[in-house]
């Protein structure tokens, strides 16, 4: 056996839509989301081990609180590899920018393992929709074309194509034409992934693997024409890269997790 065949893969984790607030008890829709997240973590630990590289993907606080981006960066600390952390429609940039910036998580290119992650700000303040700014786009192609022989994974908060959920086709990216028009360019783009959705959903498009990941804490009933949550744990996403440009994937969910789920609520 070769040394190229002996070389482990590059395991990325995504962790998404964590909700976490000031509150150490704080929940959402009777879900405590510091809880959630300690026990997706636990999860991680103990079906995987420890990553190489962790993406989260927006919506990190409810609030948008400097604590809130604190309890994550802290929750953070039992995996010794860095994360790269962007923006959901709930978060505050300023604050997030400034947490992520002490726990060394603000970049938004990483080159790792014969791949390279690009992290996209889709948020736009006092949206639910995203959009990403013609400086978005220009940093998207500009991170490309510097790279045109590594995979590349380009991850953003909100979703960039029709989900068949009629009440969250109004709040997903609302310039997705001008997001696939960069992304068509680029040959070696292989994975679009984002959260926000709080559900697992896997397309394909021009041989683009398109990704979406369940969150931390609640989730929301994948093709419902309008808001609901259904009773599944939460869960994370586990990636492994080979430098060959292949890849696996897959969504795991903390099953032993306790939470008793307000399902009649009409929002969060």
């Amino acid at each position: 056996m070769t040394t190229k065949e002996l070389t482990r893969p590059l395991r990325v984790l995504q962790l998404t839509d964590p909700h976490l607030m000031a509150r150490a008890d704080g929940d959402l829709l009777g879900v405590k989301t510091r809880e959630s997240l300690q026990a997706v973590i636990g999860e991680v630990l103990k079906a995987h081990g420890q990553p190489d590289l962790i993406l989260a993907t927006g919506d990190l606080a409810q609030d948008g609180s400097v604590d809130a981006y604190r309890g994550f960066g802290e929750s953070l600390q039992v995996f010794s590899c860095p994360s790269v952390w962007i923006a959901g429609n709930h978060d505050h940039v300023d604050n997030l920018v400034r947490v992520a910036s002490e726990y060394g998580a603000s970049a938004r290119h990483v080159i790792q393992g014969g791949w390279q992650f690009v992290m996209l700000d889709s948020s736009v303040p006092g949206k639910v929709s995203g959009a990403l700014a013609d400086s978005e786009l220009e940093f998207l192609a500009q991170t490309l074309e510097q790279h045109p022989d590594l995979p590349a994974v380009v991850a953003l908060h909100h979703h960039p194509v029709d989900i068949g959920s009629d009440w969250m086709e109004k709040i997903g990216l609302t310039n997705r034409d001008a997001f696939w028009q960069v992304v068509d360019r680029f040959p070696q783009v292989r994975i679009v992934l984002w959260g926000h959705i709080h559900q697992e959903h896997e397309w394909e498009r021009k041989g683009v693997q398109l990704m979406a990941t369940p969150s931390t804490c609640i989730q929301f009933t994948s093709g419902s024409s309008k808001f609901s949550v259904e009773n599944l744990p939460p869960g994370y996403r586990w990636f492994e890269f080979h430098d060959t440009g292949d890849f696996t994937t897959e969504v795991c969910r903390a099953t032993d997790f306790q939470f008793e789920l307000d399902q009649n609520s009409t929002g969060y």
